[in-house]
C-alpha cells in the first residue's frame, strides 16, 4: 500500500487513491469495492479505500462503510451546523415499528412469518410506508408451497440507522436502559423468539419458528395511517 496521505508527507496522493476519491464524490449513492474497482477497469481499490478513509478520519467530512459500501458524508458532531430550520418529522405507526424490527432481526422473512411474530395480520399499507421509505426491500420468494415473498432491509436502513452491519443492532437491555421497550414490548420480544438478555444479531438471521399466538383482527392499519 501506497504512505499515507497527509500534510507532513511531503507526498501527493497516487492516481489509484486520488480516481477512488473522485469516484465516490461523484457517486448519488453508496458504492461497494467492486463497482468502484469495475468503474476503474478492474483495479484493487481495497488498499486506497483503506488509504482514504484514514486520511478523512477527523475531519469535516469522512468515508465510511455501511453494510459493505463506501461513502462519502458528514462528520456526526457537525451535524447541528448544518441542521435545516425547518424539519419534516415523520413517524412511523407502532404497527410500522413492530414490522421493521421483526424484519431487521429475523430477515428474510414472510408476511406469514411477521404475522406469526405479532400475533396479529398484517396490513399491506404497513408492508407499503417502509418499502416506499426504502428502508425494507422484497428480497425473494420462500421455496415453499405458494413461495411467498420474504423481506430484509436495505443499504438505506443501515445508512438511517447509522449501522455498519446489522451486527451493530442494540440488544434488549440496550434498548430497555434507553428506555425504549415498555412492558408490552418485552411481551413481542419473547414473542420473536429472543432471549431475555439479548436479541439475535445476523447469525440468528434465520427465522425462528415460535408457536404463534392466537390470531387477532387486523391492526387497521392502512397506507393513509401508517405513518402517525
Amino acid at each position: 500500500m501506497s504512505e499515507a496521505i497527509g500534510p507532513d508527507t511531503g507526498r501527493t496522493p497516487d492516481d489509484l487513491v486520488r480516481a477512488v476519491e473522485a469516484t465516490l464524490f461523484a457517486a448519488t449513492e453508496p458504492m461497494s469495492p467492486a463497482a468502484i474497482s469495475a468503474h476503474l477497469g478492474g483495479a484493487e481499490v481495497g488498499p486506497a479505500l483503506t488509504e482514504l478513509a484514514g486520511h478523512y478520519a477527523g475531519r469535516g467530512i469522512t468515508l465510511v462503510e455501511r453494510g459493505g459500501c463506501w461513502h462519502f458524508q458528514t462528520a456526526a458532531d457537525l451535524a447541528h451546523l448544518l441542521r435545516r430550520e425547518r424539519e419534516e418529522v415523520r413517524r412511523l405507526s407502532r404497527a410500522a415499528t413492530e414490522v421493521l424490527a421483526i424484519i431487521a432481526y429475523h430477515e428474510p422473512v414472510s408476511r406469514a412469518e411477521i404475522e406469526a411474530i405479532r400475533g396479529v395480520q398484517t396490513a399491506r399499507g404497513t408492508l407499503d410506508v417502509l418499502l416506499e421509505a426504502g428502508w425494507v426491500r422484497a428480497a425473494g420468494r420462500r421455496e415453499v408451497p405458494g413461495r411467498p415473498v420474504i423481506y430484509a432491509t436495505t443499504q438505506a436502513f443501515l445508512s438511517h440507522f447509522g449501522l455498519e452491519s446489522r451486527r451493530d443492532l442494540p440488544g434488549l437491555d440496550e434498548l430497555r436502559a434507553a428506555g425504549l421497550l415498555d412492558p408490552v414490548d418485552d411481551v413481542l420480544a419473547e414473542a420473536m423468539g429472543m432471549a431475555p438478555d439479548h436479541f439475535p444479531g445476523s447469525a440468528d438471521a434465520g427465522y425462528s419458528d415460535p408457536s404463534p399466538r392466537p390470531q387477532g383482527g387486523d391492526t387497521g392499519n392502512t397506507p393513509e395511517n401508517a405513518l402517525d
